[in-house]
């Protein structure tokens, strides 16, 4: 097992600003693309950005100019600063792995979840 653990959520008004953090741990041998998805009530859940483990990011449309995605390999951890903040963003948002344990298998973990809201 390879528990995500993610911290950096609350409550922030329109404009505002969060920087999201998930650290991975555990029988880890390289992780491959770490990313950030959110689900907002009655919604699907969505990607919001990832990051290859050679840097390259990938960013949801709603999000480019706003949001910034970048890891740090040494600490297994990703993170998420989010600039410019809207309602609209208001969700849970979800940090996401794919790596290769200690095995040498692939896998794929969601972390716990962590709430965000954007309100006035």
């Amino acid at each position: 097992q390879v528990p995500l653990v993610e911290s950096g959520g609350g409550l922030v008004q329109p404009g505002g600003s969060l920087r999201l953090s998930c650290a991975a741990s555990g029988s880890i041998f390289s992780i491959n693309a770490m990313g950030w998805y959110r689900q907002a009530p009655g919604k699907q859940r969505e990607l919001v950005a990832a990051i290859t483990s050679g840097g390259s990011p990938n960013y949801a449309d709603s999000v480019k100019g706003r949001f910034t995605i970048s890891r740090d390999n040494a600490k297994n951890t990703v993170y998420l600063q989010m600039n410019s903040l809207k309602p609209e963003d208001t969700a849970v948002y979800y940090c996401n792995a794919d790596l290769v344990g200690s095995d040498y298998d692939l896998y794929d973990y969601w972390g716990q979840g962590t709430q965000v809201t954007v309100s006035s």
